[in-house]
């Protein structure tokens, strides 16, 4: 699984840190997404793609 964001499109609405904080995080001065883990661990790819899902802007983006 490789994931990736658009930074610029982001929101800032949080779903993705509140659903899979091990790969996303959010910058303080701005509530913009931080894609902590590109690749990561197969034990989360289920939560990954519900915070695929739940983003209002539809930044995040996965490659299987």
């Amino acid at each position: 699984m490789r994931v990736r964001v658009d930074q610029a499109k982001c929101v800032a609405s949080g779903n993705c840190v509140l659903t899979a904080p091990e790969v996303f995080d959010q910058r303080v001065e701005d509530g913009i997404v931080v894609l902590l883990d590109p690749s990561p661990p197969a034990e989360l790819a289920e939560r990954v793609r519900r915070a695929e899902a739940l983003c209002p802007a539809g930044v995040i983006s996965i490659e299987d």
